[in-house]
């Protein structure tokens, strides 16, 4: 039976649930930060970025160290945290900017036209965790960047459980933090800013002249307001237990951030070569300082979220997930090497953000639930992004036989009970070359360069003793390497639209 009917069909049991009971189960607060390395946090090794709130929250839960995102880049990841599905049969697999429309990269022509907006939707008949969590009687509330179908589709936060969505319907236009207008359920939000393309500094301006930056920094900031509704949210909503999944934009670029921020890390390393800007981002004089400001504005906002729920008396029963989307990005200005920002991992452009290598995919995970989760922990128990589904549907008390996901319950482990395993992990990625990787236990298999030769060889790693993935001992361990071969065969339903580079030539 196809996979997606068989959602429907679960679906339609799940939601015959009944929602009178007035139990005690916990708030849900998934804060999924963008980018964000995984030794970028202080509690995980960063020494440069100070991240106390969030070292805080973490150490007073449990920290998942063996926690993998979904797929190297965005909207894949964001669309298997919600639907419970790998990237082997997931509608969405890749960052598909669905160019056919017109000029999707204009932000005047996405301005004019919103239908330009918005990546390529899901089906209609994919469920989310939060159509599931809100048929249970959450109310339930997006902030911050969807990227998962443009505004004329079926497939926006609205129409995909959440009751409440504030935030970037599309990955493009969060290229800006001052955006021409931030969405609010269904309608624009026009903000105080104005368009400012991207691109070189204008040579006649001064680099090293902070006037020649004014116009990459206007009024209103769009994590600023995206964190203001969020709060407003959990006030309005503080007799009632809710889902907020909390989708902050940064630190992915561009470089934008408080300017209290900026000067702290100013001070604190000193003078810097100032980046000049180039097609895709914009110019910025401090970038090392701007970065590690926007990675401690996030923490603020943290600190903050915590101090709300305290405010209205739910902190101690919200569970509260903190994770990133995927690994450090590897641009230039964007210093990896001097934040150490993929940690134990390897810090290069094909080991990062784009990569199915661990400094890709594994990312820094704690959860937070003070009536369940004991503090101080460290989990070595291995899971990743499509287990968020049966999590949160076995905390909210919804029992089914979770056939139709690829996720198991981490809530055994939670509570410090027997907890199933994974027989393994897969991943794929269709760019970059074509990528598939699988854990399997402590080793590691990864295969690259499949548009060149689909049959391209398996790379092995023992992450016990190479966390690194800097020796490949394939040629010693064949049965394993079998092993990894049959897994990404079996793993893998070929797509309609995200298709490997040897399957379009079919």
């Amino acid at each position: 039976m196809n996979k997606y009917l068989l959602y429907i069909l679960i679906s339609v049991s799940i939601f015959s649930c009944s929602n009178n009971d007035k139990d005690n189960l916990p708030s849900v607060v998934f804060i999924l930060a963008d980018d964000l390395g995984y030794g970028e946090i202080g509690i995980l090794g960063q020494k440069k970025i100070e991240t106390p709130n969030i070292d805080k929250l973490a150490k007073s839960g449990m920290i998942l160290t063996d926690h993998y995102t979904g797929s190297p880049v965005c909207a894949p990841s964001r669309s298997i945290l919600l639907t419970g599905l790998h990237s082997g049969n997931n509608p969405i697999r890749g960052n598909d900017e669905w160019k056919e429309r017109g000029d999707v990269w204009s932000f005047k022509a996405m301005f004019d036209n919103p239908e330009l907006e918005g990546q390529r939707p899901l089906p209609d008949s994919i469920v989310t965790i939060a159509d599931i969590l809100k048929s249970k009687g959450y109310k339930t509330g997006m902030f911050g960047k969807w990227g998962l179908g443009a505004p004329n589709t079926n497939s926006i936060p609205n129409n995909k459980g959440f009751d409440f969505f504030y935030g970037y319907n599309c990955q493009r236009q969060a290229h800006t933090f001052f955006p021409t207008h931030l969405w609010k359920n269904k309608e624009r939000h026009i903000l105080e800013n104005r368009i400012v393309n991207k691109g070189e500094l204008p040579i006649n301006l001064d680099p090293n002249d902070e006037e020649s930056y004014i116009n990459y920094n206007q009024k209103d900031y769009a994590p600023t307001l995206i964190h203001q509704e969020a709060l407003k949210f959990i006030e309005r909503n503080k007799d009632e237990k809710f889902f907020v999944y909390y989708a902050s934009p940064i630190p992915h670029l561009p470089l934008q951030a408080p300017a209290i921020w900026v000067n702290y890390y100013r001070e604190k390393f000193g003078e810097e070569k100032p980046y000049t800007g180039g097609s895709g981002y914009y110019p910025n004089q401090y970038p090392k300082a701007t970065y590690a400001a926007m990675i401690s504005y996030l923490d603020q906002q943290v600190g903050e979220l915590v101090k709300k729920l305290k405010e209205i008396g739910k902190y101690e029963n919200t569970l509260i997930i903190f994770s990133s989307d995927n690994g450090p990005t590897h641009i230039d200005h964007v210093d990896i090497d001097f934040f150490n920002s993929a940690g134990p991992f390897l810090n290069s452009e094909n080991t990062v953000k784009g990569n199915l290598n661990e400094g890709g995919i594994r990312v820094p995970t704690f959860v937070y639930w003070p009536e369940t989760i004991n503090a101080g922990q460290h989990s070595n128990h291995i899971s990743a992004f499509w287990d968020f589904f049966p999590t949160a549907m076995e905390i909210a008390g919804i029992k089914n036989d979770y056939k139709h996901l690829d996720g198991i319950s981490f809530l055994p482990e939670l509570k410090g009970e027997n907890q199933k395993k994974h027989k393994y992990l897969y991943w794929e990625f269709q760019e970059r070359g074509g990528k598939q990787a699988v854990r399997l236990n402590e080793w590691k298999g990864l295969k690259i360069n499949m548009s060149i030769d689909p049959n391209s060889p398996i790379e092995l790693y023992n992450l016990s003793d190479d966390i690194g993935e800097k020796n490949n001992v394939a040629k010693n361990f064949p049965n394993i390497v079998n092993k990894m071969r049959e897994i990404m065969d079996n793993e893998h339903l070929e797509s309609q639209i995200f298709k490997f580079e040897f399957e379009k030539k079919k």
